[in-house]
């Protein structure tokens, strides 16, 4: 895919990329920063960083004190594709049933959520913008980001996703996926939702290459 980096001359570029699990937004989020030449964050795994610390720690997931002290005194480092909580390589353990079961009551806390927004905006002061992704990127974190795309697909078709990459019952993880998309949606801080400016990109039966360079050509038309 052509590269465009070269032709961007503005400081700061933040592409928000938001959207439920299984969506498709760690692809295309990666393959729209390589196509932009822009750093690429996962807000994800931030937070399941602080849920494996939690869960590591024996730590009630529910004491909201306790647990935003652990993502308050987090030193998190993400780098080369690993990351690294408290000196601890937790790149594989974020991805565990137990932390992907646990991540979403430790995101609805409110201390975890605002430290995880401070640190994101920190991240893109130092890094001069990005593709950032997450599920309030750019209607919280960034509502200024020069464009904000809204990734979605049918519960089946992320749960068939799940399936190809790691295996499981069908059934099952398409209730899990919309068991986690009503909690993401509900939670009182920052609920998962698009924004109204967002551009709302259906994933379901398109490839990525197809939705990178659409989101490409959107990026160019708001840089020009």
């Amino acid at each position: 895919m052509e590269q465009v980096g070269n032709s961007m001359n503005r400081k700061n570029v933040v592409v928000a990329i938001d959207g439920p699990a299984g969506a498709g937004k760690s692809t295309v989020a990666r393959a729209l920063a390589q196509a932009l030449q822009l750093k690429y964050l996962d807000t994800g795994a931030m937070f399941r960083a602080v849920t494996s610390l939690v869960l590591r720690d024996g730590i009630d997931q529910h004491d909201e004190i306790a647990v935003g002290s652990v993502s308050t005194n987090m030193n998190l480092d993400m780098e080369n594709d690993q990351v690294i909580a408290n000196g601890i390589d937790v790149t594989t353990d974020i991805r565990s049933t137990a932390v992907t079961s646990a991540v979403s009551t430790v995101a609805a806390n409110s201390i975890v959520r605002s430290n995880m927004r401070d640190r994101q905006r920190a991240w893109s002061e130092i890094n001069e913008g990005g593709v950032i992704e997450g599920r309030d990127i750019g209607t919280v974190v960034f509502p200024d980001a020069i464009l904000k795309v809204y990734l979605t697909a049918s519960p089946r078709v992320r749960a068939e996703r799940r399936v190809a990459e790691t295996g499981g019952d069908i059934d099952e993880i398409e209730r899990a996926i919309a068991e986690r998309d009503m909690k993401d949606s509900t939670r009182a801080d920052s609920p998962l939702r698009e924004s109204e400016d967002s551009v709302i990109v259906d994933t379901s039966h398109r490839s990525i290459n197809e939705i990178v360079s659409g989101i490409v050509s959107l990026v160019k038309d708001r840089m020009s």
